[in-house]
């Protein structure tokens, strides 16, 4: 499957659906980015199941701000319409494959708990959450 190009008007349409999107923020001017992309296209010829997006931070400067985007590439996999990974940095192959392994096994169950859980700590609102400093984590 062939990448798709992320905007501020198709962003949340892409990734609020079930099922896992791939997002590359990245710029034309930038080394890193460039020699990414190639890698990036393989794994979405490999996983057509999986949605891949590319944002050009230079043309969507709003969105790349909206998730706090300071380094490029980076590269964030969102599952079921939640951020479940996101990281500055290109990745070899390898790891760009292991990391789609690793978010297609995920529990997304345990992950709302989790990230519930989570939110009730921080705003007090639960006996049962985990105290402030001690923020719910995920298990391996």
């Amino acid at each position: 499957m062939a990448t798709v190009t992320l905007t501020a008007a198709n962003f949340d349409e892409v990734t609020s659906k079930d099922g896992i999107v791939l997002v590359d923020f990245w710029a034309s001017w930038c080394g890193p980015c460039v020699r990414f992309a190639p890698t990036y296209e393989r794994s979405s010829e490999k996983h057509p199941d999986i949605a891949f997006g590319k944002v050009d931070t230079e043309a969507e400067q709003l969105l790349a701000a909206k998730f706090d985007i300071r380094s490029i590439p980076t590269i964030m996999a969102i599952r079921d319409g939640i951020v479940v990974f996101s990281q500055p940095g290109a990745l070899p192959e390898s790891a760009l494959e292991s990391l789609i392994e690793k978010v297609q096994e995920l529990d997304m169950n345990e992950v709302r708990d989790q990230m519930s859980a989570h939110s009730k700590a921080a705003h007090g609102d639960s006996a049962e959450a985990p105290a402030q400093d001690q923020p719910a984590t995920a298990r391996g």
